[in-house]
């Protein structure tokens, strides 16, 4: 039963992990500038813009920095004081800060800048219409974010000891799935991925 149906429409969370230390770009990559915009902060943005209600921010590396990046964008910082420890346990302390109203949380990254607003409510609309307690993107077969999880799945994130990745291929069989592009999952992980992304002409900001 679509998680509508019984009552009034539930907030959907948004979680961006931003606490990654960059070590293969050499500086913190989430403070990179696409178009004049932070790369978290062009994030967390169309996190917003989606509709996603709060946007939780997990911090960890160079927290003061990122979150000086923030000002001025709508959303809730966490710090997580065991980032190094890796993506799982800040994806287990995003969901931790979601809020008892949030029905779900979509859980993006920081450094994916050609996840677009459209992309996260089609995944928020696909859950809210099917009831399926984890929506994921697929990218030419490549499951990555934004994914999106029910809070019936909360407890087992939050008992777990590994990443998100775990959580869909125990739960694949009951899951949903939004197609995109294969281009469309760049990341910035070293220099020349910010080179390539900067002469794309889809990383051009939203209004």
């Amino acid at each position: 039963m679509p998680p509508d149906a019984t009552g009034p429409r539930r907030a959907v969370a948004g979680v961006v992990l931003a606490a990654g230390s960059s070590t293969r770009m050499g500086a913190n990559k989430l403070l990179i500038e696409l178009d004049g915009e932070a790369l978290v902060a062009r994030a967390v943005r169309r996190a917003a813009a989606a509709g996603l209600v709060p946007v939780v921010v997990v911090l960890g590396h160079e927290s003061d920095r990122v979150e000086h990046a923030l000002a001025g964008v709508h959303c809730r910082p966490v710090f997580h004081a065991l980032h190094r420890s890796g993506q799982g346990s800040s994806f287990r302390c995003g969901i931790a800060a979601v809020p008892e109203g949030a029905s779900a949380a979509v859980v993006l990254l920081g450094d994916m800048p050609m996840v677009t607003a459209d992309m996260i409510a089609a995944v928020v609309d696909l859950y809210r219409t099917s009831g399926a307690p984890l929506v994921l993107s697929e990218y030419a077969g490549v499951s990555a974010p934004p994914t999106l999880y029910d809070r019936s799945l909360f407890e087992e994130i939050a008992a777990g000891d590994g990443c998100g990745r775990q959580i869909v291929e125990r739960h694949r069989g009951e899951a949903l799935s939004v197609s995109w592009p294969a281009e469309l999952l760049a990341d910035i992980d070293e220099p020349g991925d910010l080179e390539r992304l900067r002469a794309d002409e889809r990383c051009a900001p939203i209004s």
